[in-house]
């Protein structure tokens, strides 16, 4: 158990495997959603770098759901990365992922844990939800 809400990135496959296809980034994104709630359930902020990423990319007059837009190489990783100077933890789901691998990668140079499953996640002393 834990006694402050950790913030822990949820890292996954985005745009792997889907050709570029933007219907296929969706479903992955609602993948990552997924995870959310057991996160914040177990007490602690989730976070996904494509909610900060994918706004920056619109804020600057890229199509966020274009990866071939050139700025999208520029936003994407760099989110993660500098999202990882705040998070306290990772919760890598399952799937073939450059991003979600470089995000553990990270992690772990910091010395930050990495779970596979959010049930394994330390549940916080308070501010867990219940049901």
């Amino acid at each position: 158990m834990t006694d402050r809400p950790l913030l822990i990135l949820i890292a996954g496959p985005y745009r792997s495997g889907t050709g570029d296809d933007p219907d296929q980034m969706a479903a992955n994104l609602a993948r990552l959603e997924a995870a959310a709630w057991p996160v914040f359930a177990a007490g602690h902020v989730p976070m996904i770098g494509e909610w900060v990423a994918l706004p920056v990319l619109r804020s600057a007059g890229a199509d966020p759901h274009d990866p071939t837009d050139p700025l999208s190489e520029k936003v994407m990783y760099p989110t993660a990365q500098r999202l990882l100077e705040h998070c306290d933890a990772v919760l890598r789901l399952p799937g073939d992922s450059h991003g979600a691998d470089q995000d553990v990668a990270i992690a772990h140079r910091r010395g930050l844990p990495v779970y596979y499953r959010a049930e394994d996640i330390p549940v916080r002393a308070s501010g867990a939800v219940v049901g």
